[in-house]
């Protein structure tokens, strides 16, 4: 695919996350997205192995119709037309999407992420309400995009989509039917010339799989992502590398494989996730037994659950044997290692310096923002356009970072919650944060743990950047010392907490066929 054309960079991206964005720093000298030449096709692709679905050629879609079909003439012939008829703004729109939709797809995903990423207010009598997927309209508004919620969301969708794009590339070489521009020569490509078989369409697969899996996380976005949907596949038609038939067989792929990881979704224990107070009391009362000491929220009103208590106990995608991996006891309050890392903290607040501002500011992904996983998303992406990755690879890629980062999540609340050790401005008399207090335990740092469980997989993935990776991962976690949230030890424990999931999704990685 020869590129013609540059898409302007970040078209729908709000004030909000554009502000985000701004902040000056290396690596946010990123590719623009567009249109660009695949590196490979990856012709061997149908044949590695899935994540979730049994096979890729589990789900059956027609057999395409010969060259010699009136029907798929007629295909041609409109999609000649449409291409002809198109105005300027379809084709901004064709060129948004480009040839790789997954990008455009996350995108939108982490834009939904930041929009509903909002604690929800105290009630009247001090208590916390909770955002009820039964009642999606109903203040607090569902979702609450926190880290957790984040990091499965951006999970399912990646892993999904990368099940979609095998069974897709399976049928491609399977029935090697030509782009639509190679049999209609009044069909100018807008994104250049493939050789990649045009059925089904990769670009309708993972659309259909992307509207599938956010109206299930998003309720109360079905609208516009119908609306996102309907536009992608327009633009797949105006590429004029796909006609009809090719994308009904693709979005055929992406709804079957979206059933496959929705059903996983409802028993994956998520739901249960945010624990009722008798519950939290008892995670509690267990560490104070164990260790003496527990977490408190100094919130006023005192916000008296944690977030997400039990979302240690969610069903990962590749760590079997969390106790296994379980960070090490934590140094006890009467400890000359607690004081040092107790006065180090209270020395960098009082000496912080502009660039240790910027970096904990940088790094907060707080309310409104992505979150930490959706931060390494726009890593990941800005990485896969520079590598020229197609559909597939770009699938993959993400797949294993957020299976790594969820399992990294589940991995570090599962920590959190069993030592319930408290935060610096807990045990620090007059100690003021930079960034505030997050609502839960601080052994160890979540920031650090998703950072590392994504910079491992990134760079294994990417390993001529794997130096740059890790020292973002490694910054990241700095960025919750100079914000005043943790200890010294919660992030340097959090890392190695990460990568030791990050090395566990690798192998799983190595395994599946794909050179």
């Amino acid at each position: 695919m020869k590129p013609n054309n540059i898409i302007k960079s970040l078209a729908l991206f709000s004030l909000l996350a554009v502000s985000f964005w701004g902040c000056e720093d290396e690596y946010l000298d990123h590719v623009p997205y567009s249109i660009y030449e695949w590196a490979d096709n990856d012709a061997d692709g149908g044949q590695w192995k899935p994540i979730l679905i049994s096979s890729p050629t589990q789900f059956e879609i027609p057999i395409p119709s010969p060259f010699t079909d009136a029907a798929y003439q007629k295909e041609w012939q409109d999609a000649a037309t449409l291409i002809a008829n198109a105005t300027q703004s379809d084709k901004d729109e064709a060129l948004y999407w480009g040839n790789n939709p997954m990008v455009r797809w996350n995108e939108i995903t982490r834009e939904l992420a930041a929009k509903y990423n909002l604690a929800p207010a105290p009630n009247p009598d001090g208590t916390y309400p909770v955002p009820s997927a039964a009642n999606p309209g109903v203040y607090p508004y569902f979702p609450w995009t926190h880290p957790p919620f984040a990091s499965r969301m951006y999970a399912y969708l990646s892993a999904a989509t990368f099940d979609a794009m095998i069974v897709a590339w399976n049928a491609k070489y399977k029935y090697n039917r030509p782009a639509a521009y190679k049999n209609n020569s009044d069909i100018v490509p807008l994104f250049g010339q493939t050789t990649l078989p045009s059925y089904p369409s990769d670009g309708a697969a993972a659309a259909a799989c992307a509207k599938a899996i956010l109206q299930a996380m998003f309720p109360l976005e079905k609208d516009f992502i119908n609306e996102r949907y309907d536009n992608c596949l327009k633009a797949i038609k105006i590429g004029g590398h796909n006609v009809q038939s090719d994308i009904d067989a693709g979005a055929l792929i992406g709804q079957n494989v979206a059933v496959e990881f929705i059903n996983r979704s409802k028993t994956d224990g998520m739901s249960k996730a945010q624990a009722p107070k008798v519950v939290a009391d008892s995670i509690k009362n267990a560490a104070i037994a164990r260790y003496g000491w527990f977490y408190q929220s100094l919130e006023v009103p005192e916000r008296k659950i944690g977030l997400n208590a039990m979302f240690g106990q969610v069903k990962t995608w590749t760590v079997t044997n969390l106790e296994a991996i379980r960070s090490p006891i934590p140094p006890s309050l009467d400890s000359e290692r607690f004081k040092k890392s107790a006065q180090d903290l209270v020395d960098i607040q009082a000496n912080l310096t502009k660039d240790q501002r910027r970096i904990a500011n940088f790094w907060s992904d707080g309310t409104n923002t992505y979150t930490p996983p959706g931060h390494w998303n726009r890593i990941a992406c800005d990485a896969i356009m520079e590598a020229q990755m197609n559909p597939l690879r770009t699938a993959r890629t993400l797949a294993y970072m957020n299976m790594a980062i969820q399992d990294a999540g589940i991995a570090c609340w599962e920590t959190k919650y069993h030592y319930h050790y408290p935060r610096p401005n807990q045990k620090i008399e007059g100690f003021k944060t930079l960034l505030g207090t997050p609502n839960f335990p601080g052994y160890v740092s979540g920031h650090s743990t998703f950072s590392a469980g994504a910079a491992g997989v990134l760079a294994y993935i990417f390993p001529n950047k794997k130096a740059t990776f890790e020292a973002w991962a490694d910054e990241a976690s700095k960025s919750r010392i100079y914000g005043g949230i943790h200890f010294d030890f919660d992030c340097t424990e959090g890392l190695i907490l990460g990568y030791k999931v990050a090395d566990i999704t690798i192998e799983r990685a190595k395994a599946d066929g794909a050179k």
